[in-house]
């Protein structure tokens, strides 16, 4: 049977909840930041880089939070496979295996709370230099800047919030002029970029709803971090589904990935 938006979307803003329930991440904020990568669409694919899922993951950040955190919420099959060259970049030598943990980034449950432990690194961090508590804006300029450019804005804004941050950006400035210039060509001071970043991220989440939050406010057992492997099955199912109601079956590394996890569970 075919699969209804609402329902893809119930399941995506419940995945986010879970998320921050989970890690401590502000529900808000990545519920935003989803709106504003994805459109809150798990299968979300960018046409210029391999960006990928509801928080546009590249390849080289997907494998760098799995290897990170997968085991803490029975992915370490996942985790076990990733190593990381003299280069720095991360690889799995098994082109299959590879393939399947880049293919959990469409999986909302394990790409939402991947999204909100990777915001938390983030926090810890910028809260380490800052010596103040970050705030969901803070999370998504680090996002937006990378940790280090954004620990550099945060630090400048928070002593000269009048001060033009063209001139301390220059390369982002050039790269994406309409966030660091106006209309009229007038260079923006680091208060206005980041209070316009922070009505984004606003704008996602009231675009989306109280029904979608109301449902995502549903409760889940303390403590749980386990990310169910039906659903591994379930959303291939789902993704091959037609509108005409003919049956999908999961596709065969579809049920080995569902195999593995249920081997890692000891189930």
């Amino acid at each position: 049977m075919a699969v209804s938006g609402a329902s893809t979307g119930n399941r995506v803003t419940n995945a986010i909840a879970m998320a921050s329930r989970r890690t401590g991440v502000d529900f808000s904020y990545l519920l935003g930041q989803a709106k504003i990568e994805s459109s809150l669409n798990p299968n979300a694919r960018a046409a210029t880089s391999s960006a990928t899922g509801l928080y546009q993951f590249v390849d080289q950040s997907w494998l760098a939070v799995i290897d990170k955190h997968g085991s803490d919420y029975n992915l370490g099959w996942a985790a076990d496979a990733i190593s990381r060259g003299a280069n720095g970049r991360y690889y799995v030598a098994d082109p299959e295996l590879r393939q399947q943990i880049l293919d959990l980034r469409k999986h909302p449950e394990t790409a939402s709370v991947m999204a909100a432990q990777h915001a938390a690194d983030n926090k810890d961090y910028l809260e380490a230099r800052l010596g103040r508590e970050a705030q969901p804006v803070d999370l998504y300029l680090a996002h937006f800047l990378g940790l280090g450019g954004a620990s550099k804005f945060l630090s400048v804004n928070d002593r000269s919030p009048n001060a033009t941050a063209a001139s301390i950006f220059p390369a982002a400035a050039r790269a994406n002029r309409s966030i660091f210039y106006d209309r009229a060509g007038n260079a923006r001071s680091f208060a206005d970029i980041r209070d316009r970043f922070a009505a984004k991220l606003q704008k996602g989440v009231d675009s989306i709803g109280g029904g979608a939050i109301q449902y995502a406010d549903a409760s889940l057992p303390d403590g749980a971090k386990t990310v169910q492997p039906a659903d591994y099955v379930r959303i291939e199912t789902q993704r091959l589904a037609s509108a005409a109601d003919v049956t999908a079956v999961p596709q065969p590394h579809t049920a080995r990935l569902a195999y593995l996890m249920l081997a890692t569970l000891g189930r």
